[in-house]
């Protein structure tokens, strides 16, 4: 009868261990591989039924992400599971790190809250100018911790959501229409009354000036130089510049047509002259 030696028996281990091993990679690769699979199937199948209900793009690609990360959390515990790790000892621990990024970025999370809150609420969407965390533009994505905007002069600006959601929102195009405020300065010899009616006929003829609500001109306020008139067309969001600048041109060619004077400040200059002045003037 042979006896197998120490040396047999330890080989035999190592390779029962190597085989074990060898089995649970095998089946860790695959575990991942098809669960890769059907995490993206279920993304996709998952965005196409909130496509089909015609929900915001934000809210598709906020979901989107989301579902991916716990998705693949999840099968990265699971494949931890395979190898023998205790699922209960990484979730305590995933907790622990959790909450220490939480304190290392609470700036983060703020903007991610932020967010969150901008997405259900919807003060404003894709495509919308506004103005929010100090800065103008267009909104050209909501993302995760920050959005995205176009200002007028073509520049991309970034601006955290904590900020955006702290401050004040303002959204231009948010109603169907908006008011150009602009104002135009009258010499002294000029009549506000007949001026108020050229302008109220000429802005009339401004492309995309709106018939209602009306144009409003009116005295705004007096100055050294004379009066000064408020005038407010009306138009659609989408037509702002335009009108804004042929209003400008508007004023500039009604009053040259008209021949008003330049408007230029007046200043009246008293003497005091003493009393031993006049006399040794008298004199």
């Amino acid at each position: 009868m042979n006896v197998p030696s120490l040396s047999q028996a330890s080989g035999a281990v190592i390779l029962a261990m190597l085989a074990e091993f060898a089995l649970r990679l095998i089946g860790a690769i695959v575990l991942w591989l098809i669960g890769r699979r059907v995490i993206k199937f279920l993304i996709s199948q998952s965005a196409k039924a909130l496509d089909r209900r015609h929900l915001d793009p934000t809210i598709v690609t906020y979901f989107r992400s989301s579902m991916s990360v716990i998705l693949t959390i999840l099968l990265v515990v699971a494949l931890l599971g395979i190898f023998g790790v205790q699922t209960a000892s990484f979730a305590a621990l995933l907790g622990g790190a959790a909450v220490a990024i939480g304190v290392a970025w609470s700036g983060l999370l703020a903007n991610f809250a932020a967010g969150i809150f901008i997405l259900f609420l919807r003060p404003f969407k894709v495509g919308d100018y506004v103005l929010a965390g100090g800065v103008t533009g267009t909104v050209i994505e909501i993302g995760l911790f920050a959005t995205t905007m176009t200002t007028p002069d073509n520049v991309t600006a970034i601006v955290g959501n904590g900020k955006i959601f702290a401050d004040t929102i303002q959204n231009y195009t948010h109603n169907d229409y908006r008011r150009v405020d602009m104002n135009a300065q009258l010499a002294h010899d000029v009549n506000p009354v007949e001026a108020m009616a050229l302008l109220r006929q000429r802005l009339a003829q401004v492309p995309n000036v709106l018939a209602s609500p009306a144009p409003q001109v009116e005295i705004f306020t007096f100055n050294l130089a004379g009066t000064v008139l408020a005038v407010r067309p009306f138009c659609a969001n989408k037509d702002y510049w335009q009108v804004y600048f042929d209003t400008n041109r508007t004023i500039n060619e009604a009053f040259s047509q008209a021949a008003y004077p330049v408007p230029d400040q007046h200043y009246a200059v008293v003497a005091n002259v003493s009393q031993n002045a006049r006399a040794a003037g008298a004199n």
